[in-house]
């Protein structure tokens, strides 16, 4: 009888299977026979000191060693292979990731690690510790890190470094450190227009700092460098005072630095971004993906619409504006505001709290920068939550929370002082972010009256609900004031919101007036309170209806060339409605 096929036997196919704890264990191995010094068959010397090591190993994890052995090289022959230009103690790292796959990275040898990285073709090694320089910049790295990038072609980060050096320019150039820098990387800085300075008086004052820091030295580039200071931006007083100073007076080539100074002041260089910046607090409301930009004292509205719909906002020590936005039923997007391209950019999602926003939707989600990191800060009647978000990870970690007994009852929350303080209807507490501990504060019958908060310097800032008490809690202290509030009985009020606006306390008032025909009319009134005088004075009214439930004002300082005229819109987002003043 002949054998008949059986019609699923062709469907069956081949298949490949990869042994994930063989991967992990064959590198285990790999570190154990280098550890107790088996089957090794060269010895690497770096600076006197011998390392024995596989050359099957190195060749497999470095394109340079893989050349070394596998070609006519001399090396291919030897047993003792002399390697240059490597620290011995850095090398020992460097061995250390080949067998390991685990690379140990800090800021005190992240750059000779970079350089022996790159010279051995160790790609991993050596783009890590780009990120980790990255990642770390800062006001006490900034410069050594970008003359160290700029010497070794780092693009990644000699682009952060000069976004944010251009950032903090008057603080920088104040610092020993710009001194070091060569003629074309100080050139290559004041050639930026993203320069945050008011002035360019401030560009100039830098170039001399640098010049007399070395004069003999470096006085025969000033001519070279003037060209890239934006003299047309220069009242004539100031012209004539930098023709006056010793540097152009006292010079021998003072006939050059002259022409250079009246030529380039007839070129019509772009102004700094700094020079057209502005404070300006951001409203937006629940339900709404449009918002405000206010500056009432100054006259100035500009709406955009982005696509997103915060909740509650922040911004950092360095104008760095953050968002929570609705991104789902149980989770908020965390955005970052991109000053040049005026568009939100999407970092990271947190869960909602309560997750499920079933029940206790009636209390505010709060979000604060405190040292750099941001929190976010959300309770209900029986729990608080607090997180903690690391910008460099892009993640975020579980904090402690307060202690309570019984219904928490909360009011508001604000940081201030570099602490968190929470208050209830009995309670003050204080969270310390760098020991992750809570405390209470001595408890006050105002904390009953707070219905919105704001800090303004180590004070929070606070109005009760009807606006006839303006309440002030002075952190340092432990101590309560109270001020006048606004007194009209003509008006009657739905919200406020509190924010501080140039260093001056500031409220939207939601609510509605009578007018002389009895109808009611519904406005949002901008006021500012005159600390001396201690009255309210009303700004403005606001164009448009702003829906104000529990919102949080960031305030910033505006580039307003940057907010005027580029697309508003999200990043991803399509057709995006531009900007527009109000």
């Amino acid at each position: 009888m002949a054998a008949v096929d059986e019609p699923h036997a062709s469907a069956v196919c081949p298949r490949s299977y990869q042994d994930e704890s063989y991967l992990h264990g064959f590198l285990g191995t790999v570190g154990d026979l280098q550890k107790a010094g088996v089957l090794q068959d060269v010895v690497l010397e770096v600076e006197g000191r011998r390392f024995p090591c596989h050359r099957l190993v190195l060749s497999a994890a470095s394109p340079y060693f893989r050349a070394m052995f596998t070609s006519d090289m001399a090396e291919s022959r030897q047993k003792t292979v002399v390697l240059q230009g490597l620290d011995a103690n850095l090398f020992w790292e460097i061995l250390s990731y080949i067998y390991s796959g685990i690379l140990h990275v800090s800021l005190d040898k992240v750059q000779p690690l970079y350089q022996a990285a790159d010279l051995l073709q160790l790609d991993y090694a050596r783009d890590t510790c780009s990120s980790y320089m990255a990642m770390n910049v800062d006001r006490s790295t900034c410069v050594d890190l970008y003359k160290f990038a700029d010497l070794f072609s780092v693009d990644i980060v000699s682009r952060v470094c000069l976004q944010y050096i251009a950032k903090h320019f008057t603080e920088v150039a104040s610092s020993a450190e710009f001194c070091s820098l060569s003629v074309n990387q100080l050139t290559e800085i004041i050639s930026h227009d993203e320069l945050d300075v008011k002035e360019e008086t401030t560009v100039w004052e830098a170039v001399v700092r640098w010049v007399l820091h070395s004069r003999e030295d470096r006085l025969h580039h000033l001519p070279s460098i003037l060209l890239h200071i934006r003299f047309n931006l220069l009242t004539s007083y100031n012209m004539a005072a930098i023709l006056d100073h010793p540097l152009v007076r006292e010079d021998p080539g003072r006939s050059v630095i002259r022409n250079v100074v009246k030529e380039t002041a007839n070129v019509n260089k772009k102004r700094r971004v700094g020079m057209d910046t502005l404070e300006m607090a951001l409203l937006f409301g629940d339900r709404t993906s449009e918002m405000l930009w206010v500056n009432s004292g100054e006259g100035k509205y500009i709406r955009c619409d982005y696509n997103i719909s915060p909740y509650t906002g922040t911004v950092t020590s360095d104008n760095d504006i953050y968002v929570l936005a609705d991104i789902s039923r149980t989770k908020f997007g965390l955005f970052k505001y991109n000053h040049v391209g005026n568009k939100w950019d999407r970092k990271s999602s947190v869960r909602k709290v309560p997750e499920d926003q079933s029940n206790d939707t009636l209390f505010p989600n709060n979000l604060m920068e405190i040292d750099g990191y941001l929190f976010y800060l959300s309770f209900t009647w029986s729990a608080v939550v607090l997180r903690k978000y690391n910008q460099h990870t892009n993640k975020w970690h579980n904090c402690s929370t307060p202690q309570n007994d019984d219904r928490f009852d909360p009011k508001v929350a604000v940081s201030c002082n570099q602490h968190i303080f929470l208050f209830t209807r009995t309670d003050i507490h204080c969270y310390n972010p760098r020991a992750d501990q809570w405390c209470k504060k001595t408890p006050s019958d105002h904390s009953d009256k707070m219905y919105n908060a704001v800090a303004i310097g180590t004070e929070i800032f606070s109005t009760d609900i009807l606006f006839d008490n303006t309440l002030v809690y002075n952190t340092e202290e432990d101590t309560w004031l109270e001020l006048p509030g606004w007194l009209n009985t003509d008006q009657g009020i739905e919200n406020i919101t509190l924010f501080a606006l140039q260093s001056k306390l500031h409220a939207v008032v939601d609510g509605w007036i009578f007018s002389s025909s009895d109808r009611i009319k519904q406005v949002q009134q901008v006021f500012v309170f005159e600390r001396c005088e201690g009255v309210w004075r009303e700004l403005s009214v606001l164009p448009g209806r702003w829906y104000m439930y529990a919102p949080m004002f960031p305030v910033a300082r505006m580039y307003l060339p940057y907010l005027n005229t580029c697309h508003a819109n999200t990043h991803g987002t399509e057709n995006p409605e531009g900007a527009h003043d109000v």
